[in-house]
């Protein structure tokens, strides 16, 4: 990883600390983990790895899941409003300041993880910033990623 992407990493991890949404915000190398407040299973918001999409460099952006009842729960949100999560998280973006919509990746990984992704072009660095934050807005209300207030 070269010390430019590090750098922004760092910026990056300053601006999850910052915004006061995440339990935790965690740097490691080419990744950054911040971890979702108020969820009773294992969830976090994930930038990094950097790869390709459609034949352009980007970085993904995304929510992963390790508990498929959550999972379930957010996909069945969702289904329920009768939108698409790209729409969803159009919605977020544009709040955020980037005007865009991008692409949303909805599988289970290798590690048996739930995983929503976008891929974010690496020539705008602002766009993963207002991106991470965005996901967390747009997730933050579906399912049970917050737990009901009348507990």
């Amino acid at each position: 990883m070269s010390t430019e992407h590090a750098t922004d990493f760092a910026s990056l991890a300053t601006t999850a600390r910052d915004a006061a949404v995440f339990a935790s915000v965690d740097m490691q190398p080419g990744l950054l983990r911040c971890d979702a407040a108020k969820v009773e299973e294992e969830a976090w918001y994930q930038v990094g790895p950097t790869g390709e999409y459609e034949g352009a460099p980007c970085i993904w952006v995304g929510l992963y899941i390790a508990d498929r009842w959550l999972s379930e729960s957010v996909e069945a949100d969702v289904l329920h409003q009768g939108d698409h999560f790209e729409d969803l998280l159009e919605e977020e973006l544009v709040d955020q300041g980037y005007d865009t919509r991008l692409k949303v990746e909805h599988f289970r990984n290798d590690h048996k993880v739930f995983v929503f992704r976008s891929p974010v072009p690496t020539d705008r660095p602002h766009a993963v910033r207002q991106t991470l934050l965005a996901y967390e807005a747009c997730f933050r209300e579906l399912g049970d990623m917050t737990p009901d207030e009348d507990d």
